[in-house]
């Protein structure tokens, strides 16, 4: 007999999930909306899941009617600047005013120009091309194709005169080939433009974000206290103008937790008003306790057990969640207190350890999904962060995020006169205690999408 085939008797250790196990654990990943759509598809697919109260389908005007309802209590002190609890007309003008501005999409750039566009005293020929370059921008106002390729030969001779009135638009700068084309062009038409802002831009920008003062200086044999000034004015341009519009739908964000404090105690409640109420229909219940054929009876049997599981399951997910919000709350109370940039570093396995589950189940639970604060809606995983030196809560005590959060605080509070470079910014978190180089700073500004004090 060939050795290759012997039979061998190989023993192993093999974990086996159980479907409903299975279930269990997918269901704790979901975020609300997704959750919402996973009852419906079991609801159509299991009869015996009987759908006994949906409170998110409860009308406006019925939910309003309700006074006693402790839910909208807790939004009374939220962050949330357009709700209001007050009686009167004020107060129903400013609910009505947050609607619409909710619901509002904001102006794309494209919108922008082409509200411009219909003002100017042009010909058909004109407009249609003006048309077609406004349409050829991308998101920072610059080409997305050659604009002469755009054109017929007899209109290419047209394409200047268009280009010359979209210049004149708001915003300044758009309209060219990249941000070069359009601190020149900003530098043009701005009033105020010192002598040498132009030759700078085109020649040596690479220099000005080094602030290379006295190697310019000596390359235009222009003062250095010049070359400051011409800088100065260069920082106040926008390379990328078109930013300053969006056309990106707004995305609306349901939080599954509120963090409240009432009377210097936290208050969490979980958001379990968009969850649909469950329960068994009464009809299989009795069909069970009924005597029925063995394939019936089998049917209804496992129709129930899989309905009272995925009831358990629902309630799983939003125990487990409310439990580790819980101790989230407890690790950053001076995040709630205080804000962001008291953060402190935070694990996985700080919070797992706590709770008794694995860090997998932490992580699961904590994805896709928001808490309300006092300071702004924030996902869940945002306040697992770790510290700016060592791995996690061993490290330093601050973390990552609160770092970050203290950065745009000093940039946002100093917002006039010279820009702060990376090296300032590390220099004054030097003098709160934080130690960290530039390179760092660049680092963490780059993930806040903040640009340096160059483009700012």
């Amino acid at each position: 007999m060939d050795q290759s085939q012997k039979p061998l008797l190989v023993q192993e250790q093999r974990l086996k999930m159980s479907p409903q196990m299975f279930q269990s654990i997918q269901l704790m990943a979901l975020p609300l909306q997704e959750l919402k759509f996973r009852i419906h598809e079991e609801l159509e697919k299991n009869s015996a899941l009987e759908l006994v109260e949906d409170k998110s389908l409860v009308s406006i005007e019925d939910y309003s009617d309700n006074s006693n309802d402790n839910f909208e209590n807790y939004f009374a002190n939220s962050s949330d600047p357009g709700y209001s609890n007050q009686e009167g007309r004020e107060a129903s003008d400013r609910k009505q005013k947050f609607i619409e501005g909710a619901l509002s999409r904001p102006e794309s750039l494209q919108e922008h120009l082409m509200s411009q566009l219909l003002l100017q005293p042009l010909s058909q020929e004109l407009f249609e091309i003006g048309e077609l370059f406004i349409h050829n921008l991308d998101s920072n106002g610059f080409f997305l194709e050659e604009p002469l390729s755009l054109l017929d030969e007899n209109q290419s001779i047209l394409a200047l005169e268009v280009m010359d009135i979209i210049h004149s638009f708001d915003p300044a700068g758009i309209c060219v080939k990249d941000y070069k084309e359009s601190l020149i062009l900003q530098a043009n038409m701005a009033g105020d433009t010192p002598e040498g802002a132009v030759d700078i831009i085109e020649n040596y920008l690479p220099l000005v974000k080094k602030r290379e003062i006295k190697l310019l200086a000596g390359k235009l044999d222009i003062p250095a206290d010049d070359i400051e000034y011409i800088i100065e004015f260069i920082q106040t341009l926008n390379p990328y103008p078109g930013r300053l519009f969006s056309n990106s739908p707004p995305i609306y964000v349901i939080p599954d937790i509120m963090v409240t404090i009432k009377d210097g105690v936290f208050v969490l409640v979980l958001n379990d008003e968009e969850i649909p109420v469950l329960g068994i229909s009464p009809f299989f219940e009795e069909t069970q306790e009924s005597k029925q054929e063995k394939d019936i009876s089998q049917y209804v049997n496992n129709s129930i057990r899989n309905a009272r599981w995925f009831i358990k399951s629902i309630q799983l997910r939003n125990k487990t969640l409310l439990k580790i919000s819980k101790v989230i709350v407890e690790f950053q109370r001076n995040f709630f207190i205080k804000g962001p940039k008291y953060l402190l570093p935070l694990t996985l396995k700080d919070v797992a350890d706590e709770v008794n589950v694995h860090e997998t189940t932490v992580s699961r639970i904590s994805n896709a999904k928001y808490m309300q604060t006092e300071w702004g809606i924030y996902p869940i995983k945002y306040f697992f962060t770790n510290s700016i030196s060592g791995p996690g809560s061993s490290g330093s005590r601050f973390s990552k995020e609160g770092v970050k959060a203290t950065i745009r605080e000093l940039l946002e509070e100093h917002t006039t006169g010279k820009r702060f470079s990376d090296q300032k910014i590390s220099d004054l978190l030097k003098q709160q205690g934080i130690n960290i180089a530039r390179r760092t700073v660049a680092k963490y500004r780059s993930e806040l999408s903040i640009d340096s004090s160059y483009e700012r």
